[in-house]
């Protein structure tokens, strides 16, 4: 153990079960199938001293029992079970709940590695201008396999997260992350609106106020499958991103955020309405068809209109005749020839 991490664990080492130094959040909806695997790797951690919070949005399955099996042999781990509210409402009651100055994130389907913890309140406990600390991650399949993708590194420095906002890049892996409670209460935590990119439109917010980056170790396994958020969603996922993006230029400008309150985020038709200026909604839809081309659920699901607006509205047609083939290989014949119909006659 090196000595900078020696001296961050050195400097928390009296907390108390009353008093923690770390608060562990973990939301889980219906995930037996990696649950039990995910909690053993935070129970491994070099860094032991924490509480976990592992809370039960509302499943259907085997959750709860595992939950209550864990906690019942750990003291560390609160279980919290209640209705289904949706991951935005658990996030944030999560931080309130948490009684430690520092939370970090953890997915139920993910792998931490034993010295993420104590690596990332290292660097915390040395960068008191930092609010937010991720980490490099690895990619695996559901089988814990390696999966294969060639990602971009994440920002280890804040002037690289910022440069990665202005060029659209990763900024963090969510389930990675640890960070201030009171830094991220200050933002007003998770805003309900961006469903599906809740983080995003959080690491946006909280660039303007404090300094985010991710240590370069590979400290989490992060697991792709099937039937994971970004997979069932893409369509949600990509207009809340986009939409996030306009509100971060907008509090860039010196404009009032008109997201900073909603609920729900309006059609993206309504947008130019929103934010009082014309060309937003034109710029979303771009932005969302560009990243839906590439996707399978999205092209089969309401992001394939979209792309049709958006090629009506005169969009760029880069690679569009390449998705037309993508849409034969999907299984989707009758939305190739729509794709292609609007590709030849406008």
């Amino acid at each position: 153990m090196d000595l900078v991490t020696q001296k961050a664990l050195d400097s928390v080492a009296m907390n108390t079960p009353e008093h923690p130094q770390l608060s562990v959040a973990m939301s889980v909806y219906n995930g037996e199938r990696f649950l039990a695997e995910a909690i053993d790797s935070v129970l491994g951690q070099t860094f032991s001293t924490f509480e976990f919070l592992i809370l039960d949005d509302g499943s259907q399955d085997g959750t709860r029992d595992i939950i209550t099996d864990y906690s019942a042999r750990d003291k560390r781990i609160r279980g919290i079970f209640r209705e289904n509210r949706g991951l935005i409402y658990s996030l944030n009651q999560l931080i309130g709940e948490a009684r430690a100055p520092l939370i970090a994130r953890m997915d139920a389907d993910d792998i931490c590695l034993p010295e993420r913890f104590a690596r990332q309140i290292a660097f915390l406990a040395e960068h008191t201008d930092y609010g937010v600390v991720g980490s490099r991650c690895s990619d695996i399949d559901e089988d814990g396999m390696p999966f294969p993708m060639q990602p971009t590194p994440h920002p280890t420095t804040h002037e690289e997260f910022l440069e990665a906002i202005a060029t659209e890049g990763p900024l963090l892996c969510h389930p990675a992350a640890m960070y201030r409670r009171d830094v991220v209460l200050a933002v007003g935590g998770y805003h309900s609106a961006f469903c599906h990119c809740e983080d995003l439109d959080l690491w946006l917010r909280l660039a303007s106020v404090t300094r985010l980056c991710s240590l370069p170790d590979q400290l989490l396994r992060y697991r792709h499958y099937s039937d994971q958020v970004s997979s069932r969603h893409a369509t949600i996922q990509q207009t809340g991103a986009a939409v996030a993006r306009q509100a971060y230029q907008a509090r860039l400008a010196g404009r009032p955020d008109p997201t900073e309150h909603l609920e729900h985020l309006p059609e993206i038709g309504q947008l130019d309405a929103l934010f009082g200026r014309p060309g937003v909604a034109r710029s979303v839809r771009a932005a969302v068809a560009g990243e839906l081309v590439y996707s399978q659920a999205g092209m089969r699901d309401e992001g394939f209109d979209l792309v049709l607006h958006h090629l009506r509205d005169g969009g760029a047609r880069n690679g569009m005749w390449r998705t037309v083939a993508r849409l034969l290989r999907f299984g989707e014949p009758l939305r190739a020839i729509r794709l292609a119909t609007t590709l030849a006659t406008h």
